[in-house]
């Protein structure tokens, strides 16, 4: 092989590792895009989590209102029907 050969062999290993090196590159972007959307689709997620607990708590302490309610009328209708004999 004389040196025009190794310049070619050495050129097309070049190009082929430019190639190699763009491809990474591009994975490794393409990764990093979709782990933020994931990212941020796990704050969505969180957002409506959260959004949700404050439903059920609000749902909750309705309930027990009622329920303190409920009780204090069937406290009420007791005394009166034991006042009533």
């Amino acid at each position: 092989m004389n040196g025009a050969d190794w310049a070619g062999v050495a050129g097309a290993g070049g190009v082929f590792l430019f190639l190699i090196v763009v491809v990474w590159q591009f994975a490794a972007t393409w990764r990093a895009r979709m782990l933020a959307a994931r990212e941020e689709q796990y704050k969505q997620l969180a957002a409506k989590y959260a959004e949700l607990l404050e439903d059920n708590v609000e749902l909750h302490r309705r309930t027990l209102e009622e329920l303190t309610q409920a009780r204090a009328s069937i406290t009420s209708m007791e005394k009166m029907m034991r006042s009533i004999e």
